[in-house]
């Protein structure tokens, strides 16, 4: 292969890299970025990204818990994504959320109350922008800057539930689910920047990132907390060629978010820190499809109050360029 023809997979490789999801335990603060394939020309791309979480293990300040109610919340999050690459450094991107919830909880009286949530989550604009690139025949680098808004899209109907929240009767399990772990939008206006690199050595590569998402008062005076979101993915290129590639990384990646507050006062059973690791493939063929698939477990959950923590979590995410 050529040098010029490796380089230029080189760098395909490194956009899909850059383009990993920063979706962590907050569904809220889950914003993938994509890119298109390849981006040396101007061009739209479209995408579409999944993210299926299971909540189903009672934690109390981070210790696991009996779960005698059954507890549990399934969380899909899907996002269409629209992009337009203005040139080789500058792009731009929509992602249009579409959130589904189903759950299982106590009541305050000690019924059972199975529920979902369905609709429009959160629009987001992202802009990314190259800083920074080097290459070789045998080595690569590269250096991106991200940031974009979060609209009040979503409904945030369900934080009405922290404003009317009592002790549940004597003998009854307390819930670990509750309006703003239910919401499908903050009803807030928040802020998003990051930054990513990549590195590259002949066939194995490692890519991090950064992202921190500032967030203001929404809706009924309540304020989720600003989230530090972070990954680092070691990988090798199992498969490479003209025509395309197949990647396997060791996907580690983290979240520290604070605790929400409602009209200045804390809620207690909203701070988180967590570490999740499993593998994750990515897939690229011609320069004009991308595709990835990974799965991730939770190996920290050091949570505040009493909560219901994710299990597992699948993402998914394709990516075309026109």
């Amino acid at each position: 292969m050529k040098t010029a023809s490796l380089i230029r997979l080189a760098m395909t490789l490194v956009v899909l890299a850059l383009a990993q999801s920063t979706s962590f335990a907050c569904d809220l603060c889950a914003v993938y970025r994509s890119e298109a394939a390849k981006t040396t020309n101007p061009g739209f791309n479209v995408g579409l990204f999944e993210q299926f979480t299971h909540f189903g293990t009672m934690q109390q300040d981070g210790h696991k818990l009996d779960n005698p109610a059954g507890q549990s919340l399934d969380s899909s999050i899907t996002q269409f994504i629209v992009g337009y690459q203005f040139d080789d450094r500058f792009g731009l991107q929509l992602n249009v959320p579409y959130i589904q919830r189903s759950f299982r909880r106590p009541t305050d009286t000690g019924s059972i109350e199975h529920g979902h949530e369905t609709g429009l989550g959160d629009l987001s604009l992202i802009a990314h922008f190259r800083g920074y690139q080097h290459a070789t025949e045998q080595t690569l680098f590269a250096w991106d800057l991200v940031g974009g808004v979060k609209f009040p899209t979503g409904s945030s109907d369900r934080i009405k539930e922290e404003l009317t929240e009592t002790a549940p009767a004597a003998g009854v399990p307390e819930s670990g689910i509750h309006g703003h772990d239910l919401a499908l939008g903050s009803g807030s206006f928040d802020g998003i920047v990051g930054t990513g690199i990549f590195a590259s050595w002949q066939r194995l590569f490692v890519s991090g990132a950064v992202q921190y998402t500032i967030r203001s008062r929404g809706d009924f005076d309540y304020r989720y907390a600003n989230d530090l979101a972070w990954h680092l993915k070691p990988g090798a290129y199992l498969w490479l060629s003209h025509k395309g590639t197949l990647g396997l990384q060791l996907a580690l990646s983290g979240e520290d978010k604070g605790k929400d507050d409602l009209a200045g006062v804390k809620a207690e059973d909203t701070g988180m820190t967590s570490v999740f690791i499993g593998p994750e493939f990515s897939f690229t063929w011609k320069e004009l499809l991308s595709a990835e698939l990974g799965a991730e477990f939770p190996v920290v959950s050091d949570n505040s109050a009493l909560q219901l923590v994710p299990d597992y979590r699948v993402k998914a995410a394709l990516t075309y360029r026109f």
